[in-house]
């Protein structure tokens, strides 16, 4: 699935909450609830995400062209907003996540829920996972550039 796709089923699994709040900050703690476990050995001060009030670490890995991030957090909610990161962009090649536009944001009117703090974290995932794929393009062009 592409990100775009990936962000259209998000949006509809969102509006079958039909704006009841409760709902969907339970659903949304429940996704996260579905990330996949995190090794304790990943959950290092090198892999914490500056700019975030709970504690958030985020890992990448390329394989061939694509990435593939693992995330975790102390928190039911920001646990939450990470796994639909996590779900957008893993298994994305470095140039869609770097020209991505998260327009499932906005549309499903997350900012309701989930106020100031967390959306500063939120956006701190999102420039962190941006980060991790510039760090692979640019590793992965010169690497096809030696071998050219």
């Amino acid at each position: 699935m592409t990100i775009n796709e990936v962000q259209d089923e998000i949006i509809n699994e969102f509006s079958l909450l039909d704006g009841d709040m409760e709902m969907t900050v339970l659903y949304l703690m429940e996704l996260g609830q579905k990330l996949p476990i995190m090794l304790e050995t990943e959950k290092s001060d090198e892999n914490i995400v500056r700019g975030c009030q709970s504690k958030v670490w985020l890992t990448a890995k390329r394989t061939e062209d694509k990435i593939y991030f693992s995330a975790d957090s102390n928190t039911a909610i920001t646990k939450g907003l990470a796994s639909l990161l996590v779900r957008i962009y893993s298994g994305q090649p470095a140039s869609e996540i770097l020209g991505s536009d998260l327009y499932f944001v906005n549309k499903i009117k997350m900012e309701r829920f989930i106020g100031t703090q967390r959306s500063n974290g939120f956006a701190a995932m999102v420039k962190q996972m941006k980060l991790y794929a510039l760090a692979f393009q640019t590793q992965f062009e010169t690497i096809n550039k030696a071998t050219a």
